[in-house]
């Protein structure tokens, strides 16, 4: 049998949850016959020989250097505690498309998802502790698809059937001789190398929103500003019939009967990948189409009643959509026409308990607690939780707050809201070791949490490409302003500044 398209990837599962799945099922519904080679080794990718039209590659939902190595650069399949086994190579992208590549020279290479995404143009990489170029370089793809790519694969399967050019498409990156004059310039791969100033002004200028160009060497990576996704669009893709059977797939034990219900995260976090990946507006379904996936969740033989997560990135921020999404350049959470009510969510979730055949519906996936209403939390107590409400309020050093920009909310005023309801518990989640903590703040966060049940769960911060912590770690200093950041650089003090929070 001869495919159209074939992805090349570590996981694969008939579920909304996998992006590979919702392209599959997608390029499938437009009348492309596509396979998909859950690969091991090499030799996986010749299993459906060449296809007609392109590879998909992507490492999965995850950098693979996050996955396979820890915030202190040690192999976790070498971690006793954790049990990890490793099953996709470091740098799998590049690895993936350089098998690719040896066995099929011709055939069109298009590459995807986190790792391709965050590495788009010249990063710092933790891993190596070094600047690397553009990841099209080294994987020799032909494109590069960034953040959600539904519409960008069914363009790039139209031209490349057409046997028309794949410049200009939206939401992708190419590499090329020239640059456009119109595109926004970033400094060049050479000058954040010998210029951490430099470095900061290329963060400075990052965005989904705008076409971008940066020189390296004899080549311009060329970025296309984001395409505009709607309501419409996500109501299509998680509409479609997936069977959500994922028994090969322990690690996604709990959210076989997951429901995403938004896509984006208006928080933008310094330390998150978010806003590059998902992007950094709201685009809600409409309740139509949510109520009924949740209809035919129930008809499912497998589906025992519990809908197992119900939200997004954060999942009160369903139907704090923007009208002005594609055009406005302001932060969200600075809005004074923000709608903090929840009412859309609320009136939703009052909407999808009733449905015939559901039990509970869990919001397991965590919340902001800042953009939280009373109506909504007085319901998600009530209804929604299994004993505990998950939320990340990471420190509470106001200096290392600014610098996360997560300085929103009242966190001691929020814990009394809770307690109030007298219904559960607070799970809580901290993070240390980020850009501006020292020890000082470390034993500030300490002190803090030691008064609190159930705040154990605390991460090291890993820099990440892209994101404006990792801007901060690699060049010390803040990229808007220039100042010196203290940075807890080595891992014996990570180490420490993590241990003493258990003291």
């Amino acid at each position: 049998m001869e495919y159209d398209i074939i992805f090349i990837s570590p996981e694969y599962f008939d579920h909304p949850l996998c992006g590979v799945a919702i392209l599959k099922r997608l390029l499938e519904k437009k009348g492309y016959c596509v396979a998909v080679i859950e690969t091991k080794k090499e030799e996986d990718v010749k299993k459906f020989g060449k296809p007609n039209l392109f590879f998909g590659v992507t490492s999965g939902s995850i950098d693979s250097m996050l996955r396979n190595n820890s915030a202190l650069n040690r192999e976790r399949e070498k971690d006793n505690v954790i049990h990890f086994k490793r099953t996709v190579p470091d740098r799998a992208v590049i690895v993936y498309s350089n098998w690719v590549r040896r066995y099929f020279k011709d055939s069109p290479i298009v590459i995807g998802g986190t790792e391709s995404t965050l590495r788009r143009f010249t990063h710092y990489d933790y891993w190596s502790n070094s600047l690397r170029k553009s990841i099209l370089f080294d994987s020799r793809a032909d494109i590069l698809v960034y953040g959600n790519g539904e519409k960008q694969a069914l363009e790039i399967a139209n031209r490349l059937k057409n046997k028309k050019s794949l410049d200009g498409i939206e939401g992708t990156c190419i590499k090329r001789r020239s640059a456009p004059k119109d595109f926004i310039m970033l400094p060049s791969h050479e000058e954040v190398s010998d210029s951490k100033e430099k470095f900061c002004d290329m963060q400075n200028l990052f965005s989904n929103s705008e076409n971008l160009s940066q020189k390296t060497g004899e080549f311009y990576v060329l970025q296309y500003k984001y395409p505009e996704y709607t309501s419409k669009d996500l109501d299509e893709y998680y509409e479609m019939p997936f069977t959500r059977v994922i028994k090969d797939h322990p690690e996604m034990k709990g959210f076989e009967f997951s429901v995403v219900i938004h896509r984006g995260c208006i928080g933008s976090c310094n330390f998150c990948s978010l806003r590059w990946t998902s992007g950094d507006r709201i685009i809600s379904r409409s309740e139509e189409s949510i109520l009924r996936e949740l209809k035919y969740i129930t008809t499912l033989p497998h589906f025992k009643g519990n809908i197992d997560d119900f939200g997004g990135p954060s999942a009160n921020m369903y139907g704090m959509d923007c009208p002005l999404e594609y055009t406005c350049k302001n932060k969200c959470l600075e809005c004074k026409k923000l709608d903090r009510s929840n009412r859309r969510l609320i009136d939703l979730l009052r909407k999808a308990r009733q449905i015939k055949g559901i039990k509970k519906i869990f919001v397991r996936s965590g919340i902001r607690y800042d953009l939280v209403s009373d109506e909504y939390l007085k319901d998600l107590v009530k209804y929604h939780i299994s004993g505990k409400l998950k939320i990340a309020p990471e420190h509470i050093s106001k200096a290392v707050l600014r610098l996360m920009n997560k300085d929103y909310g009242d966190l001691d005023d929020f814990i009394k809201r809770f307690k109030a309801l007298k219904c559960g518990e607070l799970d809580f989640y901290f993070m240390t070791g980020h850009p501006g903590s020292s020890m000082k703040e470390a034993e500030e966060l300490r002190k803090y949490i030691k008064g609190l049940k159930n705040a154990e769960k605390v991460q090291i911060f890993t820099p990440t490409p892209m994101t404006v912590s990792t801007c901060m770690y690699y060049t010390r200093m803040d990229p808007k302003t220039k100042k010196p950041i203290y940075i807890p650089y080595t891992y014996s003090e990570k180490k420490l500044q993590k241990r003493i929070l258990y003291k």
